[in-house]
């Protein structure tokens, strides 16, 4: 049997994996932002707490994670032609006994089963409308072109900073990196608007990636993206998490076999419940696997990471894709 690294390499590059890999198996994810601690993330139901941005993020009683908050008392960017008044650069080099906690993580791995996997978030579009809230950032993508792009190159050169970083200290040999593109029926923007403001940045960013030894490029987008497939392709991306099961999965699978895998299909919002179950899990996971009948699928819970909102449904849903497994590959 194949292990978790040889098997998901055998799946994103169209060989022969013996089994579906198992969510998040094969990916050691390790948190690589020395700024982005749980000391500087809001806690669930209290006040406020201001990112190395200057983002002020909540996370609200009720809700599965943290928000920013885009009022005008906490709203970063207030004039998109007066950006480089509020946004200052966060730093990225810090004292080594800053990074050895996580250097210490990643050397544990062992790589021979599995990518010491280092996790980048937030991506350069969800910074743009962290800074300044949604609707705002979709507006100046059409009214402020030359200011978006400015702001859009100076979070660039943040992020492949601290990239060099973290390819000094810990050497990854895969990226999972977020940046959410869609909602759950449609891109946010156009191709062609994908492509005026984001394409190039990002191909520049994952390249850096490639260029100091990454294998493996992850992008976690949990929402419908099809329609970008071309997009992420060029851009460099092996592996898209986080597909939810409105995109065309079957399909996807089949004709962009070595080309793009597509991980999830098993949407968090329809098992990551407070009234799951055993029964509705197995049911939902062996439905998706049924539906899309592929082995260069990886199947997954969307959400953006190897947990679940609920205690327990991560765990559920792993082994119900290891009973699958057991029933029809191994």
């Amino acid at each position: 049997m194949l292990t978790p690294r040889e098997n998901l390499i055998e799946t994103i590059r169209g060989g022969n994996p013996d089994r579906y890999v198992n969510q998040f198996e094969a990916l050691a994810l390790q948190w690589c932002n020395p700024l982005d601690t749980k000391h500087s993330r809001p806690e669930y139901g209290k006040g406020p707490v201001q990112n190395a941005w200057g983002v002020y993020f909540e996370w609200p009683k009720g809700t599965p994670g943290e928000f920013p908050l885009h009022d005008p008392e906490h709203i970063l960017i207030k004039d998109i032609g007066r950006w480089r008044e509020y946004v200052k650069m966060p730093e990225t080099v810090f004292p080594e006994e800053v990074w050895a906690e996580i250097v210490e993580a990643a050397n544990k791995v062992d790589r021979s089963q599995q990518f010491v996997t280092a996790c980048m978030w937030p991506g350069l579009f969800e910074n743009c409308h962290h800074m300044m809230s949604m609707e705002e950032c979709m507006i100046n993508l059409y009214e402020e072109p030359e200011f978006m792009h400015e702001l859009i190159t100076f979070v660039t050169e943040y992020e492949l900073n601290l990239s060099k970083a973290v390819v000094e200290h810990i050497h990854p040999d895969a990226v999972y990196r977020h940046d959410d593109w869609g909602t759950q029926i449609s891109s946010f923007m156009s191709n062609e608007m994908f492509r005026e403001f984001y394409l190039d940045p990002t191909k520049k960013i994952y390249q850096f990636w490639r260029d100091n030894g990454v294998e493996i490029v992850i992008h976690h987008s949990d929402s419908y993206g099809e329609n970008l497939i071309p997009e992420m392709i060029e851009a460099g991306i092996d592996v898209w998490q986080g597909a939810l099961s409105t995109n065309n999965l079957p399909r996807i699978a089949k004709e962009y076999k070595g080309k793009l895998t597509i991980m999830g299909g098993i949407n968090s919002g329809i098992v990551d419940r407070p009234d799951w179950s055993a029964e509705k899990i197995h049911n939902e996971v062996n439905r998706i696997l049924d539906w899309t009948d592929s082995k260069y699928f990886i199947p997954n819970c969307t959400q953006g990471g190897a947990g679940s909102t609920f205690k327990g449904v991560y765990d559920e849903v792993s082994k119900a894709i290891e009973i699958y497994n057991r029933t029809k590959y191994i």
